[in-house]
């Protein structure tokens, strides 16, 4: 089956494959945010709770209405297996939790980073997350969200990479820190595009390969 993954801004994702639809950290309404959109989602994954990754209403559409996940645990919903390891977010300098979320879905092991400010963590969530074949990971730092500290562009291609994905997807950027983070892997002319569209065999032989979205 084909995965089509769009990007809205900040860390909205919407992955759709098949019937189904999942969705992760939806800007809510409350949030002074230029990003929106509003979709029916099977899934909605938050991984902090706070307007900016919480907004769950804009993921309701006629009858569809999302099964939400948002915190540490083991999930099985639609026959997709999930499980939310617990991890760091700060946010106007308060800690708060952040789940990162490692699912797979048809074969592919896609794990989302979230909100994450630092990547202490403990071995089992370590392992938990480890080898993805997609990783979504944040590199804004403290300059793209002046309340939310991120981990910054040069500590999230290190963490990314030691994490061995095949295929890894900036989010929570601007220009600058997008150049920063691309030169820190040494992938400078890393495909920009509106929209994703991968099957299984699209990630064979890939290491560490990145695909920059643009907000949609």
């Amino acid at each position: 089956k084909t995965m089509i993954i769009t990007y809205f801004g900040e860390q909205f994702f919407k992955i759709a494959q098949g019937e189904m639809t999942l969705a992760f950290n939806p800007v809510s309404r409350d949030a002074k945010s230029s990003v929106s959109a509003r979709f029916g989602a099977d899934i909605a994954f938050t991984t902090t709770n706070y307007s900016l990754f919480n907004g769950v209403e804009q993921l309701s559409h006629g009858d569809t209405k999302p099964f939400v996940i948002n915190g540490p645990g083991d999930y099985e919903v639609k026959e997709v297996f999930i499980k939310g390891v617990i991890s760091n977010a700060l946010i106007s300098k308060k800690k708060y939790i952040n789940t990162i979320y490692s699912f797979i879905l048809d074969n592919i092991h896609v794990v989302f980073l979230g909100a994450l400010s630092d990547d202490e963590m403990s071995k089992e969530s370590r392992e938990a997350i480890d080898s993805p074949d997609i990783l979504f990971v944040p590199i804004g730092g403290e300059s793209v969200h002046k309340e939310v500290s991120l981990l910054d562009a040069k500590s999230a291609a290190r963490f990314a990479l030691s994490l061995e994905p095949k295929l890894i997807i900036p989010m929570s950027y601007d220009d600058a820190t997008l150049k920063v983070f691309l030169k820190e892997i040494g992938e400078e002319n890393a495909p920009v595009m509106d929209k994703l569209t991968l099957k299984m065999k699209d990630l064979d032989g890939k290491e560490g390969e990145i695909m920059v979205l643009k907000p949609a």
